[in-house]
């Protein structure tokens, strides 16, 4: 195994997902109303020390690193699930860089042990959050918000 002390990968976070325009619909029910549920948050980045590495020799093979996008909502004001998070684990020591800007981030080391780099987007909101007495059957929602994305070096000490 080589040691390798510096190393340029590709992170995502997830998307959101999109609101529902669902309406309730019963069978002795005339004007059921919105029921549209909320999308869910994509999946945050989150980069973890770990205490049993001391290279980034696994860098060399996955470079790229997507967390998932978060569920639509359904009717029945359901909720979309979460994006599943990403965890990158590094060893101690690592300073992690903006690789355009060349600015530095953060360091993990044991103060900082964790840290969320990049946040999953917003889901977005169902149609039931959009009725008011003027509105009372809206035929819209939200869509989510994208995840952001970014290149990062990280540098060994």
């Amino acid at each position: 195994m080589k040691f390798l002390d510096q190393v340029k990968i590709f992170i995502k976070a997830g998307d959101g997902g999109s609101g529902s325009p669902s309406f309730r619909r019963e069978k002795f029910i005339e004007f059921g109303g919105p029921d549209g549920g909320d999308g869910g948050r994509g999946g945050h980045v989150i980069i973890r020390a770990n205490p049993q590495l001391w290279t980034l020799f696994s860098f060399k093979f996955k470079k790229h690193f997507k967390a998932g996008n978060g569920g639509d909502g359904s009717g029945s004001r359901k909720s979309g699930p979460k994006g599943k998070d990403v965890i990158v684990e590094v060893p101690y020591g690592t300073i992690i860089k903006d690789s355009i800007s060349e600015k530095v981030i953060e360091e993990i080391n044991k103060d900082n042990p964790e840290l969320i780099i990049l946040e999953g987007g917003l889901g977005g909101r169902g149609n039931f959050h959009f009725k008011s007495s003027t509105n009372q059957t809206p035929r819209y929602s939200q869509k989510g918000v994208s995840g952001k994305e970014m290149h990062l070096t990280l540098e060994l000490k």
